[in-house]
């Protein structure tokens, strides 16, 4: 099977994946973009950890949020339409009658087509993603080895609220372990004075009292889930600093400014002695050259914390923005990026070989209309419909029109075709009446035979192809139009000429005859409603030129626009595929 194969059940979770990544990652740049003006106007947010940490937060809701289907009505901008139907690749013909439709198949190059290339695309990123994830936490545990490691190798000192080990490595004092706090203190403090060291040590047990340890995981386990966004780290890092911030400040509050000098002077000296800081621990040097010199000055010239609710408030209102506006203004790929189900399936009618099978041709959806194929048959046969303008039915307001004013008018058998109009078929099927009906079904092997209706609705006889117990695929579709072109039903002649004439059959530039039918239908919730945001799309029938047939069925589930998706298939397997029918 060729890597550059068309969607399947696991491509459009890749695709809307792939846009949730990229989602997430513009609305880190809009958190980002908001919190340095926070941080230019009110430098005193700096001290702030909620702000990091909802930072963060905003980011991964936006991911979240972008995966949801329902996400789909929350924007604003159009649909960037990826075609479904890509020029096909010529396929190999059997040079004698004995090859295999299989052997036929494997023998034709795969097409690269942009959606090909698009799901390779896709699901590359999903497996990088995947890789990526497995590679941070890889680096988590070991970074988490690497200080047990330490706090083994060394020994514990005298009481503190949280276990206390001393390192003979040039660390910085440090507190790590989210469930069993340690305080791992190096050797070379003791050669600190001992203000710098009271204050050290009185920093870390701060961040145990502050509860860091948790915020911190937190901003970590964020920055893992999506290591692939720059901003998860940036915030996180701004959330670290904001912490030793807090810790600061609290530790300094009320002490002579001798103290705050020596604590800055501890603060150089202890940068001077560590090795890189762990990122996984809360750590009194966690410092770098380029942040260092601001630290001192907070720490010389403390700004007052803002702590009141309007600068809480201005905060969560601007990140709140940034969601919406990932929301409202992300891409969102129509057909088949939004699709959970596409298949463009051809066959030669007379030799069975398979020309073309792209997709989820395997999967049942409802015939809708395409039904009328089967109606039209039925009723010629059993000589409820004469010819094509004969019985003409009378309109009865009481029909289902669904506000279709081509519904609303007498119709014969040419324009029911036409117009899909489904009061018509209803009227054909009632007058064969329920045994009749699935006679005929089981006799032609029509999908999944499955007449029956809405569960307890009895509506079987006028409801039972529209978004109910009647299901079929594409493939079974392909295999019931072989029949009807082959003549192997077990029906008179006249059915089939009569359908074929009131199919209103069209001729391409390139000679083909397109005898097709459309059909739209809303899938059903798990309520048992319709579900508003999508519709099935299919496009069945057979295309001749001179001795050749060729039967198809194209089926396409995306997303609701003003057109019927019917139209829109229909109108993509005329534009883009049975102009190539001589290639296959």
């Amino acid at each position: 099977m060729s890597i550059f194969a068309t969607f399947t059940g696991l491509e459009p979770l890749a695709l809307r994946f792939a846009l949730a990544s990229a989602g997430c990652v513009a609305a880190g740049l809009g958190v980002w973009a908001v919190t340095a003006l926070c941080r230019r106007w009110l430098p005193a947010i700096a001290a702030q950890r909620s702000v990091w940490l909802l930072g963060q937060c905003t980011i991964v809701a936006a991911f979240l949020l972008i995966l949801m289907p329902q996400s789909e009505r929350l924007r604003v901008l159009p649909a960037i339409d990826i075609e479904s139907y890509a020029t096909p690749a010529p396929a190999a013909r059997a040079d004698t009658g004995t090859a295999s439709p299989a052997a036929a198949v494997a023998e034709a190059p795969a097409a690269l087509t942009p959606q090909s290339m698009l799901a390779c695309a896709t699901q590359g990123w999903l497996l990088l993603y995947a890789l990526g994830l497995g590679y941070s936490l890889i680096q988590l545990l070991r970074t988490r080895r690497a200080l047990h490691a330490l706090a083994a190798a060394g020994h514990r000192t005298g009481a503190a609220p949280v276990h206390t080990i001393e390192v003979d490595a040039p660390i910085s004092p440090m507190l790590f372990g989210l469930f069993r706090p340690r305080l791992l203190l190096p050797l070379h403090l003791r050669a600190f004075d001992a203000d710098q060291r009271q204050m050290i040590v009185e920093h870390e047990l701060t961040h145990w009292r502050r509860h860091d340890l948790q915020w911190a995981s937190a901003g970590i386990v964020l920055q893992t889930l999506l290591w692939f966004n720059p901003f998860m780290r940036l915030l996180r890092n701004q959330l670290s600093w904001a912490q030793e911030l807090g810790c600061d400040r609290d530790v300094l509050h009320g002490r002579p400014a001798t103290q705050r000098k020596a604590y800055a002077a501890a603060l150089v000296a202890q940068l001077k002695l560590q090795q890189t800081p762990i990122a996984t621990a809360l750590a009194f040097g966690h410092v770098t050259q380029s942040t260092l010199a601001d630290r001192i000055a907070l720490i010389r010239t403390p700004v007052q914390a803002l702590r009141g609710p309007w600068t809480r408030i201005a905060t969560l209102a601007a990140l709140g923005a940034v969601l919406a506006a990932s929301l409202a203004l992300r891409p969102s790929l129509a057909s088949p990026s939004a699709a959970q189900l596409s298949c463009v399936a051809l066959m030669d009618a007379a030799t069975g070989q398979q020309l073309r099978r792209d997709g989820q041709c395997e999967t049942r959806a409802t015939p809708a209309s395409t039904f009328n194929i089967v109606v039209a048959l039925m009723g010629y046969d059993s000589g409820i419909l004469i010819d094509e303008h004969t019985p003409v039915i009378k309109y009865d307001p009481r029909y289902t029109t669904w506000n279709h004013e081509d519904w609303r008018i007498d119709t014969d058998p040419s324009s029911w075709i036409k117009y899909s109009n489904l009061w018509f078929a209803q009227q054909v099927t009632t007058r064969l009446g329920a045994t009749g009906l699935q006679d005929y079904v089981n006799r032609f092997g029509y999908g999944n035979r499955d007449v029956s209706g809405t569960h307890g609705a009895h509506d079987g006889l006028t409801q039972s192809w529209v978004q109910s117990s009647l299901q079929i695929s594409a493939d079974e579709q392909i295999a019931f139009l072989r029949k009807i072109v082959n003549r192997q039903l077990p029906i008179s002649a006249k059915a089939y000429d009569m359908t074929a004439r009131i199919l209103h059959p069209q001729t391409l530039t390139n000679g083909w005859t397109i005898y097709g039918k459309t059909g739209t239908a809303s899938p059903t919730l798990p309520n048992g409603g319709d579900d508003d945001s999508r519709q099935y799309g299919w496009y069945v029938g057979w295309a001749t030129k001179g001795g050749r047939t060729i039967v198809f069925a194209n089926l396409r589930l995306d997303q609701r626009q003003e057109d019927y998706a019917g139209f829109r298939t229909r109108e993509a397997f005329l534009r883009n595929v049975a102009t190539q029918l001589d290639t296959l």
